[in-house]
């Protein structure tokens, strides 16, 4: 099993080289990939060392399975050209996630759509992955109707230049920004960039694709996204509204019982999610679960989860591992 990691010195990256080492993920045969500038540079994977190679090189060697984390340019260009020569792609940009012909996957929901006709594969967005993950399970008991969905996102998510950002403005030091204001002690109602309706692309991601993967587009969404200054892990208020009535016990139940998701919802004991606890974990932490008492049939939550992690590397991870499981690869 030859697995290509395309973007392997970048920041997901590297998670996506860490998870497949604490997964044990069967790999004969590392090919890191980065730009030219990173080729040859030393890749240590499980007690062995690999170099980095570039893109047409890795085609070239044509292993079974593509992880991509190189941005939508790169994977647009180049994930074709390693589908064509017959490897999978899994690609975490947001290159052909609303390509209609592409599937977009979050394994617990949706991995039973795969075939082995599916050369490329998107990852979603972050802040959606962990989104869906806690309202897919009560989609299918309660369905949805509406969603209003603020997000509290990490720095981690915009990638180094903002973490250099953020420890520049914490030790004082002028340095190049990657917003454009300070984000220690801010919080920034702009992720991405702003579309012609006023949302950001990062807004309208959580619409098209809680949508898409799902599989309901009558399901109405509408989203806030604000950056603030935590070096990981993303947080999102979740106002939902349903067709049917619920119990708040059986809601919990529900989520207590879903793989992939940790109930965290003791308000008497100070115990809900936070950044902090999902730091460096694959879980979806969701809790402050309570009726919305201005809306019937609607409910408000508060979702967790490590966006570099489940958010990224190991949602891509785990498709690459259904692949193998049901021999689609």
């Amino acid at each position: 099993m030859k697995v290509a990691v395309v973007g392997a010195t970048g920041m997901v990256g590297e998670v996506m080289l860490k998870v497949l080492a604490e997964r044990q993920f069967p790999i004969t045969e590392l090919i890191p990939v980065a730009s030219e500038k990173s080729v040859g540079k030393p890749i240590e994977f499980k007690d062995k060392t690999f170099h980095v190679v570039n893109l047409e090189t890795a085609v070239s060697l044509k292993p079974e399975i593509a992880l991509f984390s190189a941005g939508g340019s790169t994977s647009l260009e180049w994930a074709p050209r390693f589908a064509d020569a017959g490897t999978t792609v899994i690609d975490n940009s947001s290159a052909w996630r609303m390509d209609q012909d592409k599937k977009l996957v979050v394994p617990e929901i949706n991995a039973h759509t795969l075939t082995k006709s599916d050369k490329i594969i998107a990852n979603p967005n972050c802040s959606t992955i962990q989104m869906v993950m806690v309202l897919a399970p009560l989609h299918k008991k309660y369905t949805i109707k509406r969603i209003v969905v603020s997000t509290y996102q990490s720095i981690s998510g915009t990638g180094v230049k903002a973490v250099k950002q953020l420890e520049n403005e914490l030790a004082g030091v002028k340095g190049e920004m990657a917003y454009p204001y300070p984000i220690h002690q801010n919080a920034l109602p702009h992720c991405d960039v702003f579309e012609e309706n006023g949302y950001t692309k990062e807004e309208m991601k959580l619409v098209r694709e809680t949508q898409k993967i799902l599989d309901d587009r009558s399901i109405a969404v509408t989203a806030t996204a604000v950056r603030i200054p935590t070096s990981g892990g993303h947080s999102e208020s979740v106002n939902i509204e349903f067709e049917h009535d619920f119990d708040i016990s059986d809601v919990r139940q529900i989520l207590n019982e879903t793989p992939g998701v940790v109930l965290q919802d003791n308000p008497d004991m100070n115990m809900y999610p936070m950044p902090i606890y999902a730091h460096d974990k694959d879980e979806v932490f969701v809790g402050r679960i309570r009726r919305d008492g201005s809306q019937p049939n609607s409910l408000n939550m508060w979702v967790v989860s490590d966006n570099l992690r489940k958010g990224a590397a190991t949602n891509t991870v785990q498709i690459a591992e259904y692949l193998i499981k049901n021999q689609l690869v």
